[in-house]
């Protein structure tokens, strides 16, 4: 058949089954729109995968790197203690030749050499003889009759430290009662 001899209502017929082609070929199907969205949704899926694999990676390292920094905290501090230990055990290796003179300015020169160790650490000495008791950094041991204000420190029995102004040990000390009248 030609088109000449199509009826206006073939023609019409004609032209909306080419009009419905066209539109199904410029919009996708459903199926196509679904197969797209499943591809997005699995690249979004592989990029968290992604992220939460390297979050975890990120903490894990971050924990070995603090277990390292716990456990070699002290290695300044103990490497700078081996000359001190050094010191020591040169003076025990001198033998019974060794003066009581010598052997006291070699334990002064070691002692020294120690509080330089602290002192570079930040360890300071509390000797609190004749200060107001604090609890916080002493640790009262007795309490005696004494003169001067009471609560007052009057003696040391032993020496505290600190250790970046926190105590690392109280001092132990006997302090003033208040005297009663």
């Amino acid at each position: 058949m030609s088109d000449e001899n199509l009826t206006a209502a073939e023609v019409a017929k004609t032209d909306a089954a080419n009009g419905e082609t066209a539109a199904k070929e410029a919009t996708p199907s459903l199926e196509e729109e679904l197969r797209q969205a499943e591809l997005l949704a699995q690249e979004h899926h592989d990029a968290w995968l992604r992220a939460k694999a390297e979050t975890e990676n990120v903490r894990r390292r971050g924990a070995e790197d603090a277990e390292k920094a716990r456990k070699f905290a002290v290695d300044k501090f103990a490497g700078e203690l081996l000359a001190v230990k050094d010191s020591l055990e040169a003076a025990l290796a001198t033998g019974d030749a060794v003066s009581l003179d010598s052997l006291k300015s070699g334990v002064d020169l070691t002692l020294k050499q120690l509080a330089g160790v602290f002192e570079k650490n930040s360890i300071t000495e509390v000797d609190p003889l004749g200060a107001k008791f604090d609890p916080n950094v002493h640790q009262a041991i007795g309490v005696i009759d004494g003169e001067g204000e009471p609560n007052t420190v009057a003696s040391v029995l032993q020496k505290g430290y600190l250790l970046n102004d926190r105590v690392l040990r109280p001092a132990l000390v006997m302090v003033t009662k208040v005297k009663e009248t």
